[in-house]
């Protein structure tokens, strides 16, 4: 095992998102858009672990880089049949950061779940995927539908 050496590339700017999708009971989705959970909002929750997990990937991951995050935005929204998590990850860097996209979106639905499990234990964190990634080597790359 190693981490890669990526001293040799350039600094270039490199973005990345994310989305996850924690499905719900209307039931469940009504006390998110409400704002009545006991634990308190959802919303403001999910979004701030999704920066504070980004923030901290490589402490997550084991041969992750720790490189320096210029902007995160991770939005949580409510929708038919649950609660959508997406998050944009920016950094001006020699590797990207598609990983700490994707850990601000596993953290935010983990969080969800976390603070919402009192009402359904049945929730289900679905599909967390890479959308779309600018920067470096490859490119710039979306994920079509």
């Amino acid at each position: 095992m190693k981490m890669i050496d990526v001293g040799a590339k350039e600094r270039t700017e490199r973005v990345a998102v994310a989305r996850g999708f924690v499905a719900m009971a209307p039931a469940t989705v009504r006390i998110v858009r409400r704002g009545e959970s006991e634990k308190g909002d959802v919303i403001a929750a999910a979004r701030l672990a999704g920066v504070m997990a980004a923030k901290r990937t490589p402490e997550l991951v084991p041969l992750c880089h720790p490189i320096a995050l210029s902007g995160v935005e991770v939005e949580a929204r409510p929708r038919p049949g649950g609660v959508e998590i997406v998050a944009t990850v920016r950094t001006v860097d020699r590797t990207g950061v598609e990983m700490e996209a994707l850990a601000a979106v596993a953290a935010g639905c983990l969080t969800v779940y976390d603070m919402l499990k009192r009402y359904e234990r049945g929730m289900r964190i679905e599909e967390i995927v890479l959308l779309e990634k600018k920067g470096g080597r490859s490119g710039h790359w979306r994920r079509q539908r």
